[in-house]
């Protein structure tokens, strides 16, 4: 029977890409379970399901998170079940509860230890819900539904032999009994790969040629949201675009998708609301989109200032890529950040609510670039130390064999 690793992940591969394909060049069987609308990794068998129904009409509304991780649950297990009967039966579990699907897999797999990993756990307080009022107001009903979608997950945490967090805030954020077994693995990016270049010219989608040497503020939301403070950028750009008339803004981002803070009111995007009365120079912003990657670091090599914002929520793989480019980083004087940026050594650190205050960050940089240079060699130099792919992988693998995984 195949041993090896079994890995559980609504969107496989996502954060386990890397340590996947590691796994499989060192000879060792690999399978995973994900819904069916997951990726695919030809190198790993892969179980998919699809879920049986959806909510029940009527559901309590605090039930309805549970209910449907429940549901991915016992698919999940019947998906175990087939990968069972064609001969798996590994000896390690590597899984992602935020959906549900570890909850039953001790049932088919009873001997197999499990690492849950562990990217956010749900706080009613002190992370994001009530963190921005504006747009989410805090009420107890709003404290309810966040603690609420733990219900499931925290079943995954106690069975767990081990719990990977990518940062110290995200383990942080577990409750204090599942810390003793958590482990701080950051799965890091491609350093090597991921580096500071020579800026080339860009060309938008208009026909226009970006040159280096134009002022550039770079910006990159994956869900175009307050979250990721869109609203906050919006507001700081009319002083940076009177002041500086040659700037030109770059965001990076998909209007479409469902956003990690919820959806905005009355059936808009995030992007009208958050630029709603902001009079701002339309030739001069430009919305990309969601690009490719390679795209998105040409962009990257081409910034004067990268702007990072996010409430007290999970840290994005794009402030990583960002400093292993060597960008001078704007960021959010919030707890995510202070995991990767010391203000003033390797980017800066603002309130984030002082509009002010960014738009003259902004400001300072696009008329001295050169300013900035200590700080992006730090950057950079923070990224290889801290999230470099290569290192991240290397502390999997040792936990994995602490749990008794043969590496050939």
């Amino acid at each position: 029977m195949p041993r090896g690793v079994l890995f559980v992940h609504n969107n496989f591969p996502a954060q386990f890409r890397d340590l996947a394909l590691g796994l499989v060049a060192r000879g060792v069987p690999c399978c995973a379970i994900a819904q069916d609308h997951a990726g695919v990794m030809g190198a790993v068998r892969t179980a998919r399901y699809t879920l049986p129904r959806g909510s029940t009409p009527g559901i309590y509304p605090l039930a309805v998170r549970a209910e449907a991780d429940l549901l991915r649950a016992r698919s999940a297990y019947d998906a175990a079940r087939a990968l069972q009967n064609d001969g798996w039966d590994p000896e390690v579990i590597v899984g992602h509860p935020g959906w549900g699907e570890m909850t039953f897999l001790r049932e088919a797999f009873p001997n197999a230890k499990q690492v849950a990993f562990a990217e956010f756990y749900y706080r009613g307080r002190g992370l994001d819900v009530g963190f921005d009022t504006e747009f989410f107001p805090f009420e107890q009903e709003s404290v309810f539904k966040a603690e609420a979608k733990n219900a499931v997950m925290a079943l995954a945490y106690a069975e767990a032999d081990a719990i990977v967090s990518p940062t110290e805030f995200q383990a942080a954020a577990l409750p204090r009994i599942f810390r003793e077994r958590t482990r701080v693995i950051h799965e890091g990016v491609d350093v090597e790969a991921i580096r500071p270049g020579p800026p080339e010219p860009f060309a938008l989608d208009d026909g226009r040629v970006i040159a280096p040497g134009t002022p550039v503020i770079t910006h990159v939301n994956n869900n175009m949201e307050p979250l990721r403070g869109l609203h906050i950028l919006a507001r700081a750009l009319p002083r940076l675009l009177r002041e500086v008339p040659d700037a030109q803004v770059l965001i990076v981002g998909d209007t479409d998708k469902r956003a990690y803070g919820g959806s905005a009111p009355e059936g808009r995007t995030w992007r009208d609301v958050c630029f709603e009365g902001v009079d701002y120079d339309p030739a001069r912003v430009h919305f990309l989109g969601r690009v490719a990657h390679a795209r998105m670091l040409a962009a990257l090599r081409l910034g004067t200032a990268h702007v990072y914002y996010t409430y007290p929520f999970v840290l994005s793989w794009s402030l990583v890529e960002a400093m292993a480019s060597g960008c001078y980083v704007i960021g959010s004087d919030t707890p995510p950040l202070h995991d990767a940026i010391e203000d003033g050594v390797n980017g800066r650190l603002l309130p984030f609510f002082d509009i002010d205050a960014l738009s003259d960050a902004l400001i300072a940089a696009c008329r001295d670039p050169a300013a900035a240079a200590g700080m992006r060699a730090a950057a950079r130099a923070t990224a290889v130390a801290a999230f470099d792919r290569t290192k991240g992988r290397a502390a999997w693998l040792s936990l994995l064999q602490e749990l008794g995984l043969a590496l050939p």
